[in-house]
């Protein structure tokens, strides 16, 4: 199969429609959708539109909190009692800590804590906002009907997950409400957890992050929860001097079919941002 019918099919699968060729430059179309039958070409424009989004706010503040805790890791036992101490853990230190982290009310109902899963050297990170059903079970992040299109999101940017491509979630446990349906996590959840994805960014060293929405988004920049996907889109954010694009998760993006288009935008501006890169 060639290359440009794997990525048309691609590009199908995320409800993008015929891929046009690229016929000089583009204009712009301020505040309006991307036409379904004109997804953009295979070089992506630097400035993609950026269209208000009216998504329900999902996220709170991100606190950032000390933990304290004691862990076996092999036959020692890591005691950790600042931030510090997470800062300078090896992968195998932070997978065990994680694994038994009681930092908040998340442990109580959890099957697994999902630590993350892919290339521990990749050039690509892409973080989403914390397990569901299906990741608690199996213990990987992204599986089931979300994790099918961002694997297929993956393919259309000439990507595979696992290779030169790590996903983490900004929690490692699975939130959910009284009725056991999945839901954001709380402030005070994502200040237990975030810094072990601090430490996971650091040892990773990707060159670009992708958030995979909101959640994920203003946790990683520290934003107002207010703040809405529609402004964070479009544009090359810095976390730790690294370059960050804001997309809608794929969740979001089964449930508004329509929004997929705007999504590939924001992948294309991505991977212009990684083209550029020195480290590329």
């Amino acid at each position: 199969m060639s290359n440009q019918y794997r990525r048309t099919a691609f590009l199908h699968e995320m409800g993008l429609g015929p891929i046009w060729s690229q016929r000089g430059a583009a204009t712009p179309q301020a505040d309006t959708e991307i036409a379904m039958d004109a997804a953009p070409a295979d070089v992506p424009a630097r400035q993609p539109t950026v269209v208000a989004d009216t998504a329900s706010a999902w996220a709170e503040q991100t606190p950032t909190a000390a933990v304290s805790m004691h862990v076996p890791v092999a036959s020692e036992v890591v005691t950790i009692t600042s931030l510090a101490d997470i800062a300078c853990m090896d992968w195998t230190q932070l997978k065990s800590v994680v694994a038994g982290c009681t930092q908040c009310g998340l442990c109580k109902n959890r099957t697994q804590t999902v630590f993350g899963v892919g290339d521990q050297k990749a050039k690509w990170l892409f973080v989403g906002e914390g397990p569901g059903r299906n990741e608690d079970f199996q213990g990987e992040p992204f599986v089931g009907p979300a994790g099918k299109l961002l694997d297929n999101m993956f393919g259309a940017m000439g990507l595979k997950r696992g290779e030169n491509t790590y996903i983490a979630n900004i929690v490692k446990c699975r939130p959910t409400d009284a009725s056991k349906h999945d839901r954001p996590p709380a402030a005070e959840e994502v200040a237990a957890c975030i810094s072990y994805l601090e430490r996971q960014i650091a040892l990773i060293k990707p060159t670009v992050i992708v958030a995979l929405g909101k959640t994920a988004a203003i946790s990683l920049l520290k934003l107002d929860p207010a703040t809405p996907v529609g402004k964070l889109r479009g544009t090359v954010h810095r976390y730790a001097d690294l370059p960050l694009i804001v997309t809608y998760h794929p969740a979001y993006l089964l449930r508004n079919l329509k929004d997929k288009s705007k999504a590939w935008a924001d992948l294309c501006l991505a991977m212009q941002t990684y083209a550029d890169s020195p480290s590329a």
